[in-house]
């Protein structure tokens, strides 16, 4: 991740999907979902199996890696979701019961935005921290 001024999305500099969030509006259209049609920088396999967790960040700060030095976002904002996630990003064919199923099970959000608050690389398989917006700082 770097840090960027201006976002390169809609929205804000870094984008996070969980892939259960993906599966279940898959499920609700009835279509198997390429999780390009979400345009994520970051999908995410989550310990606890449940759809639209992202939703729960907000305010936290997630660490990709372990240490003081992972890099990590602060969680801004819900995706809010666009018709683009009807189209089906190798043929375009338009599915329209996506956005409807992202409608109605979540109020047209679907994962996070999120802004860099440390820089660092990113890998598969690393362990992702989600130090929420209650917890308070240690001072040290």
């Amino acid at each position: 991740m770097m840090q960027l001024n201006h976002g390169i999305f809609d929205e804000a500099s870094i984008s996070v999907i969980a892939f259960d969030t993906v599966r279940e509006i898959g499920r609700l259209a009835g279509r198997n979902l390429d999780v390009r049609r979400f345009r994520p920088n970051v999908v995410v396999r989550l310990l606890r199996s449940a759809p639209f967790q992202e939703d729960e960040w907000l305010g936290g700060v997630l660490s990709f890696g372990e240490g003081d030095d992972a890099p990590a976002i602060t969680v801004t904002m819900r995706d809010v979701r666009c018709s683009m996630v009807n189209f089906d990003p190798d043929s375009a064919s338009p599915a329209p019961e996506v956005l409807k199923s992202v409608v109605g099970a979540n109020q047209n959000n679907a994962g996070i935005y999120g802004a860099v608050t440390r820089i660092g690389r990113l890998a598969v398989g690393q362990t992702i921290l989600l130090r929420a917006a209650t917890e308070k700082r240690e001072r040290g």
